[in-house]
């Protein structure tokens, strides 16, 4: 930047009142493999009478989107605008969005300071392809709709109905989301993913890392298999491979301590091998308990005592690898497993009594637990490793504090926090997430809890179930999957004749609920509030709807009948749902319930400019 222009921003302060009108930062997602970087100066390069024209690599796989509201057309700016707008650009340079822009450009990234309306156009051969100029006026408000790198989902398929691949790739498509986090590699979903652009995280389930960590030659089949071959065959836009999941829960007893390393690196290697390796990142998504603090605040963070060896050599092996720290933090589990933890200080409404790190505050749980990762991490010489949230998210049903209310006020509180950019005190940069989950999954275990089949933001049929705002549709609304094939409009109840006290009920409860899902009964829950009759009805209809309503699953012994009168109470949340059409995937991949008794399954671009290709 010129010296008379630094001269200007420093001598032409703009009041509080007009700045709030005059952002002017462009938000923009970096293409994660060259960790781009570029000098903020660049982006304010303006004096009187001029247009900001910047020029942008924008490749398929990256850059979802760039957003920035032209205020003002250039004839209406008037001399003294222009000045308050340089003063502007000085106070945007100390936005904590830009602290990750500390390394060198690896490529160009030009802005063209042009004055009047002239504008210098890049030429179009071939060395251009895929660079777009954007020329906007030069006031913008500046509207981060989430994160940098965009709101991410995890799409889990522990379900005993999926919907078939298709229709949750255009589900997601049509809400604007371009990261998903997967915890296999299924053939079926990432192919509906191929040619989206959509951005994925493959997994390697916990029980494969004994096999990939201990032969080379698994983890190059592994690779071959269910990454190169959908990268080359069907452009899949896999950019992370998940080695694990949560593999050092202290529930697990050490199973996985020893063999998630030797699996990460031999899947490394194998990426590598494949030539794939710099698109391609493995990480390791981990549970927040790997670390804890040893004061109760964040700077007191460090990796647990017990497994603080195997964590820092993980840790060195993903920086030495240019490859994230992936963390799953949920604050939902510290107020369901401590009655004294403080409610408010689990949301992000600014109620809660701060927490005073020495000055720092901490006004949610979420930036506490961030942080005490991003102290554990800097006090051990990599504080400047990336971290992604692999996991963040609020159920809606199964315990009295998972319901519809607090998961849209998690959810939504969270994706207004994050929405600046502006991160944690530790680390002030936008915050790259996946929101838990997608959809909700009715085979999961509730080792955990009941809660644990409720953590969509999306029914089982991929119905809404709350407003929510991710900031990627036109409608700030979700948008539900659309052709959902349901069943017949029956359900099985209790006969009204029979007697509660019938020595079969309670066996044919117990038997349904065993095998079906029970999990929306119970105190606190959304169907918690039914009489005894109607809690055997639910438990009867769960596993009549399981089994695709075959008439031998609705047949317990003198206390059960098929009916069309929907038994849903007309007040409350409680629904007893029509299950959809079960979904067959070919190549004997995963199957369909079928008449199985118990089956077994498991960018946006919004310019108000001048864009010139």
């Amino acid at each position: 930047m010129a010296q008379s222009q630094l001269q200007a921003l420093n001598t032409n302060p703009i009041t509080a009142d007009r700045r709030s009108a005059l952002y002017s930062l462009i938000s923009y997602q970096i293409d994660k493999r060259h960790h781009v970087s570029v000098k903020p100066e660049q982006f304010c390069c303006s004096h009187p009478g001029s247009i900001l024209s910047i020029s942008l690599p924008f490749p398929s796989f990256s850059f979802s989107f760039l957003t920035c509201f032209a205020l003002l057309s250039l004839s209406l700016i008037p001399q003294l605008l222009l000045t308050q707008v340089a003063a502007t650009c000085k106070d945007m340079l100390e936005l904590p969005v830009f602290a990750r822009f500390a390394s060198p450009v690896p490529f160009n990234l030009p802005v063209l300071a042009v004055t009047g309306l002239e504008q210098r156009k890049p030429k179009l051969g071939r060395k251009n392809m895929g660079w777009i100029t954007v020329t906007i006026g030069i006031v913008c408000l500046f509207t981060l709709l989430w994160s940098v790198n965009g709101i991410g989902v995890n799409w889990g398929t522990q379900t005993s109905h999926p919907l078939p691949p298709d229709t949750v790739v255009r589900m997601l498509r049509e809400n604007g989301i371009q990261k998903v986090k997967l915890f296999d590699a299924d053939y079926g979903i990432l192919k509906a993913l191929g040619k989206t652009g959509i951005e994925v995280m493959v997994g390697i389930p916990n029980d494969m890392l004994a096999s990939v960590g201990g032969s080379m030659k698994a983890a190059d089949k592994w690779v071959a298999k269910n990454v190169s071959e959908h990268i080359s065959s069907n452009n899949v836009n896999i950019r992370y491979v998940a080695v694990g999941n949560e593999p050092f829960l202290e529930t697990y007893n050490g199973s996985y301590l020893h063999i998630t390393l030797p699996a990460l690196s031999n899947i490394q290697s194998a990426l590598i091998k494949a030539g794939i390796g710099s698109q391609v990142k493995v990480t390791v998504p981990l549970n927040a308990d790997v670390y804890a603090s040893s004061n109760t605040y964040p700077s007191g963070g460090d990796f647990r005592t017990d497994i603080f060896d195997p964590m820092l050599k993980i840790v060195k092996f993903l920086n030495d690898s240019n490859s994230p720290f992936t963390v799953n933090i949920y604050p939902f589990i510290s107020l369901y497993t401590d009655s004294n933890f403080p409610v408010e200080y689990a949301f992000f409404d600014g109620n809660a009594t701060p927490l005073n790190d020495g000055g720092t505050l901490y006004y949610n749980m979420f930036d506490a637990n961030l942080d005490t990762l991003a102290h554990a991490l800097q006090k051990n010489g990599f504080g400047n490793l990336p971290i992604i949230v692999g996991e963040i998210g609020w159920p809606t049903d199964g315990d009295r504090n998972a319901n519809i209310e607090y998961a849209r006020r998690f959810n939504q509180g969270f994706m207004s926090h994050i929405s600046g950019g502006k991160g944690t005190p530790m680390r002030p940069v936008p915050i790259d997430a996946y929101l838990f989950s997608l959809i909700d999954e009715d085979e999961k275990s509730i080792d955990p809890g009941n809660f644990e089949r409720h953590w969509g933001i999306f029914y089982f049929d991929g119905q809404v179930k709350y407003p929510l705002n991710l900031g990627t549709t036109n409608s700030g609304a979700l948008i539900p999957a659309k052709g959902v094939q349901y069943l017949e409009k029956k359900w099985c109840v209790m006969k009204l004749s029979a007697p509660l006290d019938d020595p079969q009920v309670a066996q044919s409860v117990s038997y349904a609920c065993g095998r079906a899902d029970c999990t929306s009964l119970g105190y606190g829950t959304s169907c918690g509030n039914l009489d005894a009759r109607g809690n055997i009805s639910y438990a009867f209809n769960s596993y009549f709807q399981k089994n695709n309503q075959l008439e031998e699953a609705c047949k317990f012994p003198n206390v059960s009948v098929i009916t069309k009168t929907d038994p849903t109470p007309t007040v409350g949340n409680c629904k007893f749902p029509i299950m959809i059409q079960p979904y067959y995937e070919s190549a004997g991949r995963r199957f369909g319930c079928g008449q199985m008794p118990f089956p077994l399954v498991s960018v946006l671009l919004l310019l108000l400019a001048v864009v010139q290709l």
